[in-house]
This record gives C-alpha cells, sequence and structure tokens, in this order.
C-alpha cells in the first residue's frame, strides 16, 4: 500500500478554477474523509487522484510514483462509485471478477481472490445470485469486493453511501471502517454527510470553493476549528452563532445579556465579532426567561430544543431526552463560557 501526495494541485474548466493550488499529504495505511457542501470540489479532487479528471497544474504522487500524467489503469488505484454500476446478468462473483478476466488474469486466480474478497465481505452466500436478488446493501458490498480483487494501493470511495436509507448506512459505515482495520489500506473516502466523516476518518479534509479549509482529526477539528465555516460544519446540529459587540476591552451578546465574562482574548482592533457554542454545551433554565421554545424534537435519548432569542436569534441546545420541555415555553439559557469560541465577523477566523 502507499501514501498519496497531492503538491499544488489545480484544476480548471476553460476559465473557471475549480480547485485551488491544493497540498495534501495522505499517509500509507491512513482514512481521509473529503468533506463540504455540494459543489466544494472534492469529487472533482477524487477523480484527480483516480485520472478520470485531469489536472492543470501541479503533481499527484502514490507512493514514490508521479502519477500526474498516467492513465487510470497505470495508477494503482480501485474506485467505488455512488451507483454500484453491477452488471444485470452477471451473478455476483462474475461481477467480482470481472475487470480480472479483462485484464488476462487466469482463471483459478481469479476464484481464489474473489473466495478471499468474498469471505472479507461475508458474500460467501450471495455469489451466485444476480444484481436484482440482492439488497441495496448487498450491492454496495458488491462493488466493494470488485475493487478489493484487484488489490489497488489505494480505495477510492465517492459518496458510496446516499443511496442507502439510514438503517443500512449505519450498518455499510460499520462494515468499511471494519474493512479498513482488515487491509490497512490507505483508503479516500468523498461524503457531504459530516456524521461520515466524523465516524470514519483518521483524517479530515474539509474542503469549500476548492480550497482546504482545515485538516487535521475528526475530534480536533471538532474541538478546535481554525474558522467559522469549520465550527458550522462539524458537529450536528451545527454550532449555534451569535453577533457580539465589543465596547471598551468588553465583549457583550446581546441575545445573551446575563452572559458570564468569558475567559477568551478580545481583540482591540474591531468592534464586531461572532459568538459560537454548540448546542450540547448549552443548558436551558426552565426557570429563566428571554427566550422562546419554538419547537422540541424528541428523539428518545436525546431532545433538540429550538429557540428564539429576543433579538430575533435562533439557537438549538442539545437537552436529554427525559427533560419536560415543551413547545412555547418562555426559558433561559446557560452555559461554561470555556466552551464558547470568538470569530471574526469579516474573516471568519477563529480569535485565539
Amino acid at each position: 500500500m502507499s501514501g498519496v501526495t497531492l503538491s499544488n494541485v489545480t484544476k480548471k474548466y476553460g476559465q473557471v478554477q475549480v480547485i485551488h493550488g491544493l497540498d495534501l499529504q495522505i499517509e500509507d495505511g491512513e482514512f481521509c474523509v473529503f468533506v463540504g457542501p455540494s459543489g466544494c470540489g472534492k469529487s472533482t479532487l477524487m477523480r484527480m487522484v483516480a485520472g478520470l479528471e485531469e489536472t492543470t497544474a501541479g503533481q499527484i504522487t502514490i507512493g514514490a510514483r508521479d502519477v500526474t500524467r498516467l492513465d487510470p489503469s497505470q495508477r494503482g488505484v480501485a474506485m467505488v462509485f455512488q451507483t454500484y454500476a453491477l452488471y444485470p446478468h452477471m451473478n455476483v462473483a462474475e461481477n467480482m471478477g470481472f475487470g480480472l478476466r479483462m485484464n488476462g488474469v487466469p482463471k483459478d486466480e481469479i476464484t481464489a481472490k474473489v473466495a478471499e474478497a468474498a469471505r472479507i465481505l461475508k458474500l460467501e452466500p450471495l455469489l451466485d445470485r444476480k444484481p436484482k436478488a440482492l439488497s441495496g446493501g448487498q450491492r454496495q458490498r458488491v462493488a466493494i469486493g470488485r475493487t478489493i480483487v484487484r488489490g489497488p494501493e489505494v480505495f477510492l470511495f465517492d459518496e458510496p453511501l446516499s443511496n442507502l436509507d439510514a438503517e443500512l448506512r449505519v450498518d455499510m459505515r460499520v462494515e468499511i471502517a471494519t474493512l479498513h482495520k482488515q487491509l490497512g489500506a490507505t483508503m479516500i473516502y468523498v461524503t457531504h454527510d459530516q456524521v461520515e466523516a466524523m465516524t470514519l476518518a483518521d483524517k479530515i479534509v474539509v474542503l469549500r470553493d476548492g480550497r482546504i479549509e482545515q485538516v487535521g482529526a475528526p475530534l480536533d477539528l471538532y474541538r478546535d476549528p481554525d474558522n467559522r465555516f469549520v465550527a458550522g460544519f462539524i458537529g450536528s446540529p451545527a454550532m449555534n452563532f451569535l453577533a457580539g459587540h465589543i465596547t471598551d476591552g468588553q465583549l457583550s451578546i446581546p441575545a445573551l445579556p446575563d452572559a458570564p465574562t468569558l475567559p477568551l482574548r478580545l481583540p482591540t482592533d474591531r468592534t464586531k465579532i461572532d459568538f459560537g457554542i454548540r448546542p450540547e454545551h448549552l443548558r436551558i433554565d426552565p426557570a429563566g426567561a428571554g427566550f422562546r421554545l419554538h419547537l422540541v424534537e424528541k428523539l428518545g435519548g436525546t431532545s433538540y430544543a429550538h429557540l428564539h432569542a429576543p433579538t430575533g436569534e435562533r439557537l438549538i441546545v442539545a437537552e436529554d431526552g427525559e427533560s419536560d420541555l415543551s413547545d412555547d415555553m418562555d426559558v433561559g439559557i446557560t452555559f461554561d463560557p470555556k466552551r464558547a469560541f470568538l470569530f471574526d465577523t469579516k474573516s471568519g477566523m477563529r480569535l485565539r
């Protein structure tokens, strides 16, 4: 297996630049997730690694090899797509071994590799079935098996779970994580779902508009975001943001007039900032006032309370699912000031 290095990688379609000089190091055996909103360039970047999109400028290396101008078949990568792309007239074994057969691999070797992939993915009872007789999760496992038999240096996953229902997505996340542990392979995974990113990744690359916003381990990005975009994207529900003002070196938050003094360094060259705090770090005070409960989503173990502040701003508070909150209550808010973040209103950068 091999790591992947991107050096000043750029992609243009005519005069439109969609990837802006990215530098990234993915270590050998690492599970790296590209995450970001639709149109941020994550799938384009993966397709450039695969060789399905031409790299306009910069260099892509896999292991010690410069693969920037190589054909996809020469790069040592295998890709699992959003659609399963299985041949309907072939059974599971034939679908998994088809690529090897086209490359002239001996029949006995194909049989052995398909059998090993089927064992890893628990597909052995299904080898004689056609795709129409499989569930969505089973079809996705066959698609993954088709990549395993090729023995690639790097596995690429392009939103592979987006066509599955919620329960199957959870099951497949576990299976993909287990597969990574079994194979120890370098894997690059694209998703817009930050829950998938947080649960699967060794390293997350947060993208926006073709640029890298931050790279790090999942909990590092959650606990120590560099900017408001990352803070708002990583975490579910998203971080709450409120307008703040600095006057004579003192911070005030109109939506939280009774907020405690924050142990944060305040800038001296600006008067407006954004205050951020996560829903799970807020607490509702039923005896307090100032906030109107607009909606309470009761999910069982957790409840999400949607509130309106006197300023019109909205917040979400994560509460215990056993709480007796109800819509249209007047409540107060408390929080631990050590959990708060400040961001520059103009640039969005974190103020530390």
